[in-house]
């Protein structure tokens, strides 16, 4: 990873050869039982095959020098079964790990929140314990303060100790059960706001995100405004992907809508598939322009966007979860196609010699150049970056948008349909230009012709606005909006 971070970012923002991003969120690192590291053994140590805790620290290092934060992924809900702890709660029910998990003599009548068992039975006694995801994922207590405690202290090592600037939440919505009631309860609710109420007064500004699985703004809102800083917005995702690939541009512009006004302003992180879903360019028939378009969707979007390791270059990927997790494709030869030089962990995807870094690094066309352009547009475009978001009146079926940040402006226009759109039209009873007139340059995608000058009225009304006369298929563009 230390050796690849110049690809996330060399630090120079004059330089557009490298993806621009000032963040990496990276997957459970901690010491675990499983491949995938949502069993945590041991949470004050790197899982050796990733190398050691220096190792760690030195990618830290390497990456402030590049302008980039490291964040974890924090799994606090529940421990593996080979955890110490777990281990002395089930052989000693007189141990002081004992009350770190939940235990029933009989097994409660419920199942666990998505159909499965949640009570699992104990191998050495007659008696069960609780584990939401799996019987060798055990819930962790945080009834008792003493757990808590514990998730402070680790929490405050990675960040004090080890450098990290924040982290990626998981399972936030399942922290504290009540009963049947699995997910979203009050307990959650207020254990999340005294985590960060910690997390400021122990790091002050580290950073936390959450997973809620599926979330949506009615949902989301009850976790603002003091509990995580943001959380992944869910049907951001799937109606930006959707409407890559049906063509539909008014499924993007409700869901995107419905977020910006029922959730606290730069504070949800729109994104299109993770580590969890089919990879997007699987989802899209593993079509180019339909994955520029949802690239152009997402990144001209308010909030935190994150993208998906590979989904710049059209990583295919579907379940089971380890072919969506298969190795970087960076080079066209060699069995590790440039991840490794021995034996990759998992093989990877068919179309590795072909579809990888190296490939689309010279070529303008390509996926990887999109999203370079796009993300360095993102962080250096105020209007883009931290803008507000202003859904245009739209007669003609595309997706149109104005940002706004002070003197920052930009139109972003999409057409998400496999069909040219003719003679389209935009309006805005208050857009939030102040009156005038304004001249249209693109600074992504290159449109047929000079896009006509937009004159807003008092109030920043405009109607009827036609900058331009066809909109190809699969094409998105973005102005800066100008006075002339």
């Amino acid at each position: 990873m230390i050796a690849r971070l110049d690809y996330i970012s060399d630090g120079d923002p004059r330089t557009t050869g490298d993806l621009g991003a000032s963040c990496i969120w990276l997957m459970p690192i901690m010491k675990a039982a499983s491949y995938h590291g949502y069993d945590v053994t041991d949470y004050y140590t790197v899982e050796p095959a990733y190398g050691t805790n220096d190792d760690f620290r030195r990618l830290v290092a390497e990456a402030d020098k590049r302008g980039i934060k490291v964040i974890l992924d924090l799994v606090l809900n529940h421990t593996s079964s080979q955890h110490p702890w777990f281990q002395a709660a089930l052989h000693d029910p007189a141990s002081p790990y004992r009350d770190y998990y939940l235990w029933a003599e009989q097994k409660p009548p419920y199942k666990g929140p998505f159909g499965g068992e949640a009570w699992h039975k104990s191998p050495v006694a007659d008696e069960y314990y609780y584990g939401m995801f799996w019987s060798e994922m055990p819930d962790l207590n945080y009834r008792n303060p003493a757990v808590t405690a514990e998730a402070e202290k680790i929490s405050a090592f990675w960040l004090s100790e080890m450098g990290a600037a924040g982290f990626r939440m998981d399972a936030v919505k399942h922290m504290i059960e009540h009963g049947a009631a699995q997910a979203d309860t009050v307990e959650t609710h207020n254990w999340l706001r005294g985590y960060r109420q910690f997390l400021q007064q122990a790091a002050p500004g580290s950073f936390t995100i959450g997973e809620i699985f599926d979330g949506n703004p009615s949902s989301l809102a009850a976790y603002y405004p003091d509990q995580m800083d943001m959380y992944f917005e869910f049907d951001v995702a799937k109606q930006t992907v959707g409407a890559a690939n049906l063509g539909l541009a008014s499924l993007y512009m409700k869901a995107v809508t419905e977020a910006y006004t029922k959730l606290p302003f730069q504070r949800w992180a729109p994104f299109l598939t993770n580590h969890d879903q089919s990879r997007a360019m699987s989802v899209l028939g593993d079509s180019v322009p339909k994955a520029k378009l949802a690239a152009l969707g997402l990144l001209t979007l308010p909030g935190l966007p994150f993208v998906y390791y590979g989904e710049e270059i059209g990583m295919l990927g579907v379940k089971p979860d380890e072919r969506i997790r298969t190795p970087m494709q960076w080079a066209g030869d060699g069995a590790g196609f440039g991840f490794t030089t021995g034996a990759p962990w998992e093989a990877p995807q068919s179309d590795a010699a072909t579809k990888n870094v190296a490939a689309q690094t010279d070529d303008p066309g390509s996926l990887l150049n999109a999203y370079r352009a796009l993300i360095n547009l993102h962080t250096g475009t105020p209007a883009l970056a931290t803008g507000d978001f202003t859904p245009l009146d739209v007669q003609g079926g595309v997706a149109a948008f104005i940002r706004q940040q002070g003197d920052s402006r930009a139109l972003v226009l999409i057409n998400f349909d496999s069909a040219p759109v003719a003679g389209v039209t935009l309006g805005a009873a208050a857009s939030g230009l102040p009156a005038g007139t304004y001249a249209l340059t693109p600074i992504y995608g290159a449109p047929e012709g000079e896009a006509a000058a937009l004159t807003v009225g008092e109030g920043g009304a405009f109607t009827g606005y036609a900058p331009l006369a066809e909109i190809p298929p699969q094409t998105g563009y973005i102005f800066l909006i100008t006075p002339p």
